[in-house]
């Protein structure tokens, strides 16, 4: 019976092709400036929707979806901006400034969803008759600790830069990714679960539910997958992120994780919001 192993020199000239890409400062160049490229586009998209939603309804203030979308500009711009000026940021002494300009919008694309999550909270629990009076503090508690654990690891990593300290601060990463990917399965699930429950004949009924499940579904697979990829990333060398010659693995990684899932939900959400309907509206204060 014939042998259905993949013959060695085939195995041996693809990972000759990986390496090669890897290792070429032309390829790295191309593909991080590709990054670049698509986290300003959907930072030019997340700026134009901004823009939309304000001139329709200018009168709510900062609503809880400007801000989602300003934090979307906002996260994908600065991302961009860092690929750009990958190879000149690992150029940067002392070290921890290397690591604070790559993980602080990781930080930040937390946040941005983690107010998607939020919201979708305070609607479940208004339409269960349930006082929402401490989910924002509780939003804002929750952020507040996961920066401040994260100042705190980049501190001790300045002070003593040990690889113990390194994949600490990547397995915190993980374990804030799966938090928020268990957020959306919570939250997420039971609004989808109830508006399931509404009549067939309920207006915009079919629609919302495929809105909610959609993005429920968008975001837990992207959480997911990023604290899986950090945790490959915190233990093994050939899965660092952070480092010029992954370019394939930065692009695989920031694609999946970051630019496919914000470019998916922003085209689901892109419907703007009906005028002078203010009990829609959540503005945060």
């Amino acid at each position: 019976m014939a042998s259905s192993s993949v013959p060695a020199h085939v195995l041996r000239d693809g990972w000759d092709w990986w390496e090669e890409v890897n290792n070429s400062t032309l390829w790295q160049d191309r593909i991080f400036h590709a990054l670049a490229a698509l986290f300003g586009l959907v930072s030019a998209v997340a700026l134009i929707q901004l823009f939309r939603i304000e001139c329709r309804v200018p009168e709510f203030g900062w609503t809880t979806q400007k801000v989602f979308h300003f934090l979307n500009f906002l996260v994908n711009g600065v991302r961009s901006l860092i690929f750009v000026f990958r190879r000149h940021i690992q150029k940067i002494k002392p070290e921890i400034i290397q690591h604070v300009l790559l993980d602080l919008p990781g930080l930040a694309f937390f946040t941005t969803y983690a107010l998607l999550v939020l919201f979708w909270a305070e609607i479940y629990y208004q339409a269960r008759s349930i006082s929402i009076d401490g989910l924002r503090p509780c939003f804002y508690t929750i952020n507040a600790v996961v920066y401040a654990i994260q100042f705190v690891l980049w501190f001790l990593l300045w002070w003593e830069p040990i690889q113990a300290m390194i994949i600490l601060s990547k397995i915190f990463f993980a374990g804030v990714s799966l938090f928020a990917a268990l957020g959306f399965l919570l939250y997420g699930g039971r609004l989808f679960l109830m508006l399931k429950r509404f009549p067939v004949e309920s207006k915009g009924r079919r629609k919302k539910l495929q809105e909610v499940g959609y993005v429920t579904t968008i975001c837990f697979l992207c959480f997911l997958l990023r604290c899986i990829m950090m945790c490959f990333n915190a233990f093994d060398k050939a899965a660092d992120l952070d480092v010029l010659n992954h370019p394939i693995l930065n692009f695989l990684f920031y694609l999946l994780v970051e630019i496919l899932p914000s470019s998916l939900v922003l085209f689901i959400l892109r419907k703007l919001p009906p005028k002078r309907r203010i009990t829609q509206y959540h503005p945060i204060h």
